[in-house]
């Protein structure tokens, strides 16, 4: 069982190629979306308050997300909404599921709660899709974590992450380098032409960050020409395109072959698209991050010596021009490819740990309780007021009373909201 979340897409891409790969190692796989499993339709407030910070108080965001990087566990109401979706999780899994894998940090303490309860009796591993880890990510109990490099990796362990191993990226099969003719055939087959630098700027599924302000200054500095994927924010799309930009797409449904045409990503969340790219064999640059995890994933990567980190715009035009023709571009481009080569498979490593283990895990069953309308709508306005709790990464204090958050987690737990 994988237990993603539908917020980006990052999440969720890494499931369905982790899904496949496991697939053709012979296990089947069930897929559930972390959100649907919270009480009291909270998923979607929390995909739809997430996607709001981000968009109109990104600066808000960044200070979350500071607010939270040493913190050792997640706030009391994240807690308690983590508790009430337990029983849902454990009635979730299937019988005979020999595994748990998360790619979301709030599955992560779900799976990890369950199992120091010993509620769940199979393991359970997180898959960390970021390259740079917040210590929400690192759950107690969870048995085993992936990570892509040694710097993620070093970052999950001194978090206290158990059992950390590095693994090869789980990125679509049809992600791979060209040679100049199929490049030649991707230009013509998506209308780019054909005898200058492309730079792909990518801004994740929902289209999100200073994408204008990119495009701009690649423009501007005469070295590439931009090529922007909006994703899923048309009003984005609308702008670049009455802007002049000549090369604008919105949601991308051939992203291997997009790559295939062009010569240079420039991202700002280091992403799966990052990923991606190395697998393309794409260098990449970090430009105008968004706050919280693009900005630290940004870093990790630099560190990394996968992907440049430009702070100053200033500087843009001599690290497009070394990435596209000179030695900076070919370190780069041999550094993504090797991070495909040089350590075992997630489903690899997932089947060892099942092995290992060695149980075969009986869900617990249940039975509806009635639940009346009073208790219901009290339940469901504590919920309501605690959504912001688990609107972000992490809840950066513990601002509300204790019999407050107790109350929302008992009803909701209690009434299967």
């Amino acid at each position: 069982m994988i237990i993603s979340a539908r917020v980006g897409a990052g999440h969720d891409g890494a499931a369905s190629e982790l899904s496949r790969r496991l697939e053709d190692a012979g296990f089947a796989v069930d897929r559930r979306d972390f959100l649907d499993l919270l009480p009291a339709g909270l998923g979607r407030l929390l995909a739809a308050t997430y996607h709001r910070i981000l968009t109109r108080a990104p600066s808000g965001y960044q200070r979350l997300y500071a607010s939270t990087e040493h913190l050792a566990r997640p706030g009391l109401l994240v807690r308690s909404l983590i508790r009430s979706c337990q029983r849902r999780t454990l009635r979730a899994v299937a019988p005979g599921t020999v595994a748990v894998v998360s790619t979301y940090p709030g599955a992560s303490h779900v799976l990890g709660g369950l199992r120091l309860a010993g509620r769940l009796r199979v393991p359970a591993l997180t898959y960390l899709t970021d390259f740079s880890v917040h210590p929400l990510w690192v759950a107690p109990g969870i048995d085993a974590h992936l990570a892509t490099h040694p710097v993620p990796a070093g970052q999950a362990q001194a978090w206290g992450a158990a059992r950390v191993t590095v693994v090869s990226p789980v990125t679509g099969e049809k992600f791979t380098p060209v040679h100049d003719s199929a490049r030649r055939a991707a230009r013509a087959a998506f209308g780019l032409p054909a005898g200058q630098t492309l730079a792909l700027v990518v801004a994740g599924s929902w289209g999100v960050g200073a994408v204008r302000e990119s495009a701009t200054e690649i423009l501007r500095g005469g070295v590439a020409v931009p090529v922007v994927v909006c994703g899923a924010n048309e009003v984005l799309a609308a702008r670049l395109r009455a802007d002049g930009f000549p090369y604008v797409r919105g949601w991308e449904t051939d992203m291997p072959g997009l790559m295939r045409a062009c010569d240079i990503l420039v991202q700002n969340a280091g992403g799966l698209t990052s990923l991606e790219a190395f697998a393309s064999g794409l260098p990449v640059v970090s430009f105008r991050c968004i706050p919280g995890h693009g900005q630290t994933n940004a870093a990790a990567l630099d560190e990394a010596g996968l992907a440049v980190w430009v702070r100053d715009p200033a500087a843009l035009g001599n690290v497009l021009t070394s990435l596209a023709t000179g030695a900076l571009g070919e370190r780069q481009r041999a550094s993504g490819l090797r991070l495909f080569t040089s350590e075992p498979g997630p489903a690899a490593v997932i089947t060892t740990v099942v092995g290992e283990h060695g149980a075969r895990h009986e869900p617990v069953t249940h039975h509806p309780r009635a639940v009346r309308r009073g208790v219901r709508t009290v339940a469901v306005a504590l919920a309501g007021v605690a959504a912001f709790g688990i609107a972000a990464p992490a809840q950066a204090a513990d601002v509300v009373p204790a019999r407050f958050a107790t109350a929302a987690h008992h009803l909701i737990e209690r009434y299967e909201l």
